[in-house]
């Protein structure tokens, strides 16, 4: 039985893999936040309560919102910024008395659908969030990249990149709006506009009144709401951002499929519209990536927390 751990900002989930990937446990709480120790207790309660359902474990991995300094073991870049510069491998493997193998969150979702979902069999395997924040993540015939930066994937801190070869419209849309400050010091991060609450803050800015992404999409899709055309605009020039933002890492990773994960990856045109957007900006005859939605939606991350933790005793 193998324990996956999902640190968020807002929740805990366990859950317990059998070797054939069954899953046999699940539970998920509230995360304790901006308690360190507390999350440790939070985490320390579930590895308790998933050990008594299921017996002995035989790993445990954690994916957390950051990366571990390689040298030091401290936490980084995490959004959950109470984890930041804690030795929470460390302190975890401390406190359940047990090996820990701790890793991105968006690394752990994409071991998960390259593992059994929507990228198995494939060679490389790009792995999208798409979510509060925009993260990603990297496996090459199996093995999950990490680089000695702790980084590998992390295309939600690049710049955005500019839109020269989208339609004259959509480019002077996105003149007309202000530069963003992303919480990491940098600005215009593909973060501050990708992510659900950058799209939505786009559609604000077109006069959209929306409370956030999902709200966005329904308005986008009622053809007689007052606004509808506008939360539209908002959307076509987020699938524009999308697609070059993404050209670029096939540009330099050539990936055999990217799968989408997080709430925005639920907006099912994006897989019919990125495709025909994505030709522009990549330097190939013709784009023979694949992109799919991630097969076990946000469960992804805690199964690829479990698969972490089994291949870090095989």
């Amino acid at each position: 039985m193998h324990l996956g751990i999902d640190v968020g900002g807002t929740k805990i989930e366990t859950l317990v893999l059998a070797a054939d990937g069954r899953e046999v446990f699940r539970e998920r709480i509230a995360s304790p936040h901006g308690d360190y120790g507390q999350t440790l207790d939070a985490i320390a309660g579930l590895r308790d309560r998933a050990e008594a359902a299921c017996g002995a474990l035989a790993s445990i991995g954690v994916g957390t919102p950051g990366s571990v300094i390689p040298e030091t073991g401290l936490m980084k870049n995490c959004n959950s910024t109470w984890l930041n510069g804690r030795p929470l491998p460390q302190d975890l493997a401390d406190r359940l008395d047990n090996p820990v193998a701790v890793a991105n969150d968006a690394d752990c979702f994409v071991l998960s659908e390259a593992t059994d979902g929507a990228g198995a069999g494939a060679g490389t395997v790009f792995g999208v969030i798409l979510g509060t924040g925009v993260g990603g993540g990297i496996v090459v015939n199996g093995a999950l990249l990490a680089g000695p930066n702790g980084i590998a994937g992390e295309w939600g801190h690049n710049p955005m990149p500019a839109l020269a070869g989208a339609p004259e419209a959509v480019r002077d849309r996105l003149a007309a709006l202000p530069a963003r400050r992303c919480y990491c010091g940098r600005q215009d991060c593909v973060e501050t506009w990708l992510s659900g609450p950058g799209l939505a803050t786009t559609a604000r800015a077109f006069g959209c009144e929306v409370a956030d992404a999902r709200a966005l999409v329904a308005l986008a899709e009622d053809a007689g709401a007052a606004q509808a055309l506008l939360a539209r605009s908002a959307l076509e020039l987020h699938q524009w951002q999308l697609a070059a933002a993404l050209a670029i890492v096939i540009n330099v990773l050539d990936p055999d499929v990217i799968v989408l994960g997080g709430g925005l990856s639920q907006v099912r045109m994006l897989y019919d519209v990125l495709p025909r957007c994505w030709d522009r900006f990549v330097f190939s005859d013709r784009v023979r990536t694949r992109i799919e939605p991630a097969r076990f939606g946000d469960a992804s991350g805690v199964r690829g927390a479990a698969w972490l933790g089994q291949r870090a005793v095989d």
